[in-house]
């Protein structure tokens, strides 16, 4: 194994997980943009006013996107590193 294979497989496996993590994290920001926006206009200050339907909306984001998520992991997997384990 050489380091340009190395260095190949691991830019995949971040590649990976940044697709993984984007919706999640594209949810977490537009909640938060709503809910932000919401506090600005009606001064309401409350910490958890932004933290619970930033996890919930999270929570049903994971829930729905988890097939693909999943998918994605074990095509990486069976495509990149069991071959390499396996020394092909």
């Amino acid at each position: 194994m050489t380091d340009q294979s190395i260095y190949d497989i691991l830019r995949q496996g971040l590649w990976t997980a940044v697709l993984m993590s984007t919706p999640l994290l594209a949810v977490a920001l537009a909640t938060g943009v709503v809910i932000g926006l919401f506090q600005a206009l009606t001064s309401i200050q409350e910490n958890t006013l932004t933290f619970v339907p930033k996890v919930g909306a999270m929570l049903v984001v994971f829930w729905v996107s988890m097939s693909f998520m999943t998918s994605m992991l074990v095509t990486f997997f069976r495509d990149r590193i069991i071959p390499m384990i396996a020394g092909g």
